[in-house]
């Protein structure tokens, strides 16, 4: 028993110098894998990005990933003012360098007048510099390489009833109804008018005003192309005021394709109450000078199919007394003033 004792305590120091060595190999491979596992990429396709590959990138000093989205259409990209290219002349280090496009579009090189580069796309760019190498007695046979260094201002504005009202990073032209719908899309509150501002330093700046509603299948915007620089508005609805005796008395925006008339507007009102007094039912409107107009409207017609529903205009009120009373005491300035308080309803 005392040498087998003696032989166990004799083997333990060796258990511990071969545990000690296995865990200093270990930390010497940690230490030597970190700085390639701090650099690595990972390049993968997001889901719904309909080819668009996102490439995650872990730097050193953080072990959180930046993601940065390569877009579907760089290879379509056309080059303009403000671009700064890093061109590369395989072989020729002194031909190389960084280049800024101009406002007219031209980029100079060493050994080469102004090349026009604005309105092409990388590729095309590449084709010209080496044809203007070969045109210039410089290179018989150059092989060019054009980098984006840095772009100009790419971000178009989408401002109004839109789910996320801001700035969009475009690198090329886009539809309206894409960059809409890159913003998630219209409001409850959306009207069906949208506006298009461009920016155009030649032509100068342009609005244009598309009509857009909800109902529609968007081809009036699928072909309207917004440019890096421009601004999209989409308007607010007009809103149609139903007070007095209804079911649901409060204000309608005018949705869809952007028109309403009184039967609709005491439809959406969910009808007038058992005690309305619908001989009094009448339309407030604000007058072009300021001035309020009441316009009498017979209920009784309308509902008969013997008169055609009035069409409302926005900031119109439809209004129907109680009785005789309070329709004498409800002036069209006390109407306006209950517009403020009135509940807004929208449309699903």
């Amino acid at each position: 028993m005392m040498e087998r004792g003696i032989s166990m305590l004799n083997r333990k120091p060796t258990g511990q110098l071969r545990i000690a060595s296995l865990a200093a190999v270990a930390v010497a491979l940690l230490v030597w894998a970190q700085p390639a596992l701090a650099q690595s990429t990972t390049v993968t396709n997001a889901p719904g990005s309909n080819g668009v590959a996102e490439v995650r990138t872990s730097p050193n000093n953080n072990s959180q990933s930046t993601l940065v989205t390569v877009p579907e259409d760089f290879s379509t990209l056309k080059l303009g003012p403000g671009f700064l290219l890093n061109v590369t002349v395989y072989g020729e280090p002194d031909l190389s360098g960084n280049a800024r496009v101009d406002n007219e579009g031209n980029i100079t090189l060493p050994f080469l007048k102004s090349v026009k580069v604005g309105g092409v796309t990388i590729a095309e760019a590449q084709a010209k510099l080496q044809q203007s190498f070969r045109d210039a007695g410089v290179l018989k046979n150059p092989q060019v390489s054009i980098d984006v260094a840095q772009f100009p201002s790419t971000s178009v504005t989408v401002m109004g009833e839109v789910q996320f009202p801001g700035r969009v990073q475009l690198l090329s032209p886009h539809s309206l109804l894409e960059v809409i719908g890159l913003t998630g899309g219209e409001t409850s509150f959306a009207g069906d008018e949208v506006e298009l501002r461009r920016a155009n330093a030649e032509a100068g700046a342009s609005s244009t005003t598309y009509h857009y509603g909800k109902g529609s299948n968007g081809d009036v915007i699928r072909n309207v192309m917004v440019n890096p620089g421009d601004t999209v508005i989409v308007k607010r609805a007009g809103i149609v005021y139903v007070l007095g005796a209804f079911t649901r008395p409060g204000g309608y925006p005018m949705q869809e394709d952007g028109a309403l008339n009184v039967a609709e507007a005491i439809s959406l009102a969910q009808g007038t109450l058992m005690q309305a007094k619908t001989g009094g039912l009448r339309v407030v409107r604000h007058e072009a000078d300021g001035k309020l107009v009441d316009i009498p409207v017979s209920y009784n017609k309308i509902m008969d199919g013997k008169e055609v529903p009035m069409t409302l205009m926005a900031g119109d009120i439809v209004y129907v007394p109680v009785s005789k009373a309070k329709a004498v005491f409800a002036t069209s300035s006390s109407l306006i003033g209950e517009t403020a308080s009135a509940t807004i309803y929208t449309m699903h």
